[in-house]
């Protein structure tokens, strides 16, 4: 969560909003703002889609996704919160090589097929 509350005060600071502005935008008082920066408070995913609807910026660039990304989200006490951690990409990996031997293996099937005919 600390780098999705970077992000956001990295592109509020990039727009020129000030804290007050925002939390304006939000209905909230600006301590209260001031604690999603901080990193205080839970950021739930409906505050922060609205979040990057103030800051004009699409969700996936607060949340700098990537491949390596999982995202999980947790309902607490009603409240839909969400959370990331990176992960090493091995399932894509792991299904390139999968895939590659599938491919060889049609290949040298053809080959038998084709061997057979003549």
């Amino acid at each position: 969560m600390e780098a999705i509350s970077e992000k956001i005060k990295e592109i509020r600071k990039n727009r020129g909003f000030s804290h007050e502005y925002m939390a304006h935008k939000l209905n909230m008082s600006q301590p209260a703002y001031s604690k999603i920066e901080k990193n205080e408070t839970v950021l739930s995913v409906d505050r922060l889609f609205k979040i990057a609807e103030i800051l004009e910026t699409p969700i996936n660039e607060i949340l700098e996704i990537s491949s390596n990304t999982v995202y999980n989200q947790n309902n607490h006490d009603g409240a839909t919160f969400i959370g990331h951690q990176q992960v090493q990409n091995l399932y894509h990996e792991t299904n390139e090589k999968f895939i590659q031997s599938l491919k060889d293996e049609i290949q040298f099937l053809r080959e038998m097929i084709n061997k057979n005919k003549n």
